[in-house]
């Protein structure tokens, strides 16, 4: 992660020495844009279990737990030209893309004892300042507020909703057709999710008891390539 905070800061940083090479006219990006996603998703899990009374023993579990998928997504914005060498651009994107962490307390599948955190359905609304580096190419940063559907399964409360912020950095190439190429290396660092047993299962590995917690910390890593086209 921190690598990834690095590289983001040394590229907004060439960008913007770049700034004084810029001849083009940043018209040529304006308007809205739809584009359809193709891109590689990472998360990962902190995650965290502990008991302190009931069916279950005193101890507290920590995992890891990483999984990368290729995935799709749409996203929907428009471009403000701000001077020849500027533009902001404001818009929203889904991605699709599961994530899971699982803690086992029994050996037979199906069981209540057996618990699932899945999140998925990331949608984000961002700004990205632009730079604009030609007619056709442009270099910019993207920072948005993101949310994802969760869902469990197992003898647990369900968590809310998770809520994270995102931040991004990538290029566009526009032709004189309005069809345009995107792609975009960022992550999103989700707020911590907790749950509780809910004691409602039958006795043994079925049951999960009321003081015992789940708790995991998701962050999302995303690589993508978008097609689309400036109206």
């Amino acid at each position: 992660m921190n690598k990834l905070k690095t590289m983001l800061c040394a590229a907004c940083t060439l960008a913007m020495a770049s700034f004084g090479v810029a001849q083009a006219d940043s018209s040529n990006f304006a308007g809205p844009y739809v584009g359809l996603q193709i891109l590689g998703l990472g998360a990962e899990f902190d995650g965290e279990s502990s008991s302190t009374a009931g069916t279950s023993s005193a101890v507290t579990d920590k995992v890891q737990v990483g999984a990368a998928v290729a995935t799709y997504g749409i996203e929907l914005g428009y471009t403000l030209p701000m001077g020849d060498s500027f533009a902001l651009d404001v818009g929203g994107q889904y991605l699709s893309g599961e994530g899971k962490i699982t803690g086992t307390n029994s050996n037979s599948s199906g069981t209540a004892g057996n618990v699932t955190f899945k999140f998925d359905d990331h949608v984000t609304a961002y700004i990205a300042p632009t730079l604009i580096l030609s007619d056709t190419s442009s270099i910019y940063l993207k920072a948005g507020v993101t949310n994802a559907d969760i869902g469990v399964s197992g003898d647990i409360t369900t968590p809310g909703n998770l809520g994270g912020t995102m931040l991004a950095i990538g290029t566009r190439t526009v032709l004189e057709s309005g069809i345009f190429i995107r792609t975009e290396a960022g992550y999103t660092d989700y707020n911590g999710i907790s749950a509780h047993g809910k004691g409602g299962g039958t006795v043994g590995a079925d049951l999960i008891d009321t003081d015992t917690s789940f708790a995991a910390d998701p962050m999302v890593v995303h690589g993508t390539i978008s097609l689309g086209f400036r109206f």
